[in-house]
């Protein structure tokens, strides 16, 4: 009987997990990762998007705006295809040299001069409505929604590829809505 006890005390003292709860542990810690790892690298690359886009967009606000005000109208369109940096990719770029439409605008720029978006603006003139609105919906990737007024009127687009993964998020802001709008954010 004292064996049989000594030998049911020894077998509590040895226990430990057995290879199916390790199985299962491991299972549902990977299950976890598989959700949070994209969740994570989805919203870093929404806040990196973000407080790029935030700053450059206020910049050429002040600048597009100061420009109406000396000018009587806006500066001229750039359009897509004169995004600049001209290839946004993952790896920062300088702005620099900047276009002779950005040193015209006498923009300076607050945020960082190394950058992972391509910037540019469109513009139009007041009661212009044929031409207007086939650029401004040609233009605008995905649409954003964009009516052109009956005034002069601007809309500023960033094209980000903040991963290199390729896809770009799309950031879009105009004369009439100072929000920042967006396509594919975090892409």
């Amino acid at each position: 009987m004292l064996s049989r006890m000594s030998r049911a005390r020894q077998r509590q003292r040895q226990r430990g997990f057995t290879l199916i709860e390790v199985m299962i542990v491991a299972a549902v810690v990977a299950i976890l990762a598989a959700v949070a790892v994209p969740m994570f690298t989805g919203t870093s690359r929404k806040a990196k998007g973000e407080s790029e886009v935030r700053p450059y967009f206020q910049d050429f606000r002040t600048r597009m705006e100061q420009y109406q005000q000396e000018h009587g109208v806006y500066p001229s369109s750039l359009g897509e295809e004169r995004i600049h940096p001209a290839t946004p990719g993952a790896r920062r770029q300088s702005i620099f040299p900047m276009p002779d439409e950005w040193t015209e605008l006498r923009l300076r720029p607050s945020g960082s001069t190394d950058v992972y978006c391509g910037y540019t603006w469109v513009t139009g003139l007041a009661n212009d409505s044929g031409n207007v609105g086939s650029i401004a919906s040609a233009s605008t990737p995905g649409g954003f929604g964009f009516t052109a007024p009956a005034t002069n009127w601007y809309y500023l687009l960033a094209k980000c590829n903040l991963d290199g993964a390729g896809g770009y998020s799309y950031y879009f802001t105009d004369s009439t809505d100072s929000s920042i709008r967006k396509i594919n954010e975090g892409n």
